[in-house]
């Protein structure tokens, strides 16, 4: 939630004052076991989230949204099932179809995105951040047991173990932004993954980018993100 609230707040500066028409996403697919609900395509403004889309789901999983785009952003495909809780798929979307393919049991795990060349580029980075992900899970299990059994090294160790792994994940974003400098995968990472981060790494990705992503909506975000921290530590 906190990453979600800072990129609004930051795609705000720049959601206002465009007029420029644009063509449109679709986005299409099939919600396996769905017969009964809604589902929302929704997008930043405004420093919310807002819904440009939905399609009421009775008996038939497939669905087809669309919006305006302008230029490639992130959007979420949310699901209401009926029961209170809703669930949320985050995606790049632009100009042309992106398909989404879920199931209702695991409607985020299970989601397979394609269309723009900026998700593929999301995807790859995403496939070895559930890496990441997993090795923490297995951490912070063993680093519960460990205090339970008031096994004072081995708590010590997997603290540590823990900051090296998060150093790890940070540089490992940081390199992969950077080998994307040409995408606008490169800045939206470093506005929700090194958000918190040294503000040398952030300069880092910053200055890597093309002139072209540094244009973007998240380039322009994360040049004024980089310059308001450099501010306040002045």
């Amino acid at each position: 939630m906190q990453k979600l609230i800072v990129l609004a707040c930051l795609c705000f500066l720049f959601s206002c004052g465009n007029e420029t028409t644009s063509d449109k996403l679709i986005v299409k697919g099939n919600i396996k076991g769905l017969k009964k609900g809604t589902v929302y395509l929704k997008k930043a403004k405004d420093s919310l989230l807002i819904t440009v889309d939905s399609l009421k789901i009775d008996g038939n999983s497939q669905f087809e949204l669309e919006s305006d785009i302008i230029e490639p952003e992130l959007f979420f495909l949310y699901l209401n099932k009926n029961d209170n809780l809703d669930d949320r798929i985050s995606f790049f979307g632009n100009k042309g179809i992106t398909e989404i393919n879920t199931t209702l049991k695991n409607f985020v795990f299970d989601a397979k995105v394609t269309g723009s060349k900026q998700q593929d580029v999301l995807n790859e980075y995403r496939l070895v951040l559930s890496k990441f992900n997993n090795q923490n899970l297995d951490l912070i299990k063993e680093n519960f047991d460990a205090a339970k059994a008031q096994d004072t090294a081995l708590v010590f160790k997997t603290e540590k173990a823990y900051k090296n792994l998060e150093r790890r994940k940070y540089l490992y974003t940081v390199n992969f932004a950077i080998n994307n400098k040409d995408s606008e995968v490169a800045p939206y990472l470093a506005l929700t993954e090194l958000y918190n981060a040294n503000i040398k790494l952030l300069d880092t990705v910053n200055n890597s980018l093309t002139p072209n992503i540094k244009a973007s909506l998240y380039g322009k975000a994360l040049q004024r993100f980089v310059d308001r921290i450099k501010q306040e530590e002045q």
